[in-house]
């Protein structure tokens, strides 16, 4: 019915068989378990397109990195850790470890003007 060239369903399932293609024939070698659609505005799915191949990526590998940097920039958890790893790092190099917290706390906040 509506599965004819021209039609809304036909040129959404040539984005989507075209999306696949795109992830098994470049990143074959990265397992992908999940898909997502997503709605674009037509000029801006071109656009994207043109400067995903000036930069030698996929559509598909551009919107993964995108997305990528977005959650790595919003994730706060992510930026606990990393503090904590920091924290953790110059307390070893001191020679201080995990008993030795609650005074370097004290001694940090008595610091404090």
């Amino acid at each position: 019915m509506g599965n004819k060239p021209g039609t809304k369903e036909f040129d959404i399932g040539n984005i989507m068989i075209y999306c696949i293609y795109e992830i098994y024939y470049f990143h074959r070698d990265i397992p992908m378990s999940e898909q997502m659609l997503i709605r674009i505005d037509p000029e801006l799915k071109e656009k994207l397109a043109r400067i995903a191949r000036a930069e030698g990526k996929s559509t598909s590998g551009a919107i993964r990195d995108l997305i990528a940097q977005y959650v790595v920039e919003r994730d706060i958890g992510a930026h606990v850790d990393d503090l904590w790893e920091r924290i953790g790092g110059k307390l070893k190099a001191k020679g201080l470890g995990p008993s030795d917290i609650q005074k370097v706390v004290k001694d940090v906040r008595r610091r404090r003007p």
